[in-house]
């Protein structure tokens, strides 16, 4: 079992095949996302990792979370996530993962939080048909109707589909697959569309229903030592 990733949704476009056929995609961005914490068998009985992603001003932090962010580290985080991984797929702490994670053509579950849409009827919420148009109905044209039964069992069950509110959320859908991935921006290309309004966060894991390809990097795809170290070196160089 490998980890997920975090990823900010940027939006949908399209992509052109080598048919020429036009594929409709939504466009993830991983940016700055590095593991923070490790959760062992000897000290918490499971295996997983705890990801960090995005950038958080350190006033917006809070002390507790500074320690921890400052113990593995890294630079504050504005949104963390736990996976869970098998023993050999464990990932160091600060250790940055990239968008070659996933590989063109795998299958993913997707989960992110669903646009809300308030207070909505029946007929926008659980796709009722509605009542009569006319022939004696006059204001029950978009009602459920009845919800019950009579004396017996004298309540309305739980459960019944009824108006109320609508969205927002968690929704996670299966088996979408990867068109494309271009890890010097950070972006993952996700056929059609995917749970979750622009700049939403969103978790992508490896399907559960569907083998993991041959190609997909194990225990991840990092961004080597080297270039980040260089990068930061260039940050301290110009701060100073």
């Amino acid at each position: 079992m490998r980890s997920g990733v975090i990823a900010q949704k940027v939006g949908m476009t399209r992509v052109y095949n080598d048919a020429g056929e036009h594929v409709p995609v939504t466009v993830l961005k991983i940016e700055n996302l590095q593991v923070v914490a490790q959760r062992t068998d000897d000290k918490h009985g499971y295996t997983a990792v705890q990801l960090g992603a995005g950038f958080a001003k350190v006033k917006n932090v809070t002390k507790p979370m500074r320690g921890v962010f400052a113990q593995a580290s890294v630079e504050p985080k504005s949104k963390l996530v736990e996976f869970r991984v098998s023993n050999e797929n464990m990932i160091d702490v600060g250790a940055e993962i990239t968008a070659e994670h996933f590989v063109p053509g795998q299958k993913v579950d997707v989960t992110g939080t669903s646009v809300g849409k308030g207070f909505q009827g029946v007929m926008k919420r659980h796709n009722f048909g509605g009542g009569r148009a006319t022939h004696g109905n006059s204001v029950s044209h978009r009602s459920h109707g009845s919800t019950g039964q009579r004396q017996d069992p004298g309540k309305v069950f739980k459960g019944k589909k009824m108006a109320g509110h609508m969205g927002q959320v968690r929704v996670t859908t299966q088996n979408l697959e990867v068109v494309r991935t271009d890890a010097d921006k950070g972006l993952i290309l996700i056929r059609g569309a995917i749970p979750g309004s622009k700049g939403g966060w969103i978790e992508i894991r490896d399907a559960v229903k569907s083998k993991l390809p041959d190609a997909a990097p194990k225990p991840a795809a990092l961004r080597a030592a080297a270039q980040t170290g260089g990068a930061a070196a260039e940050a301290s160089e110009g701060a100073e």
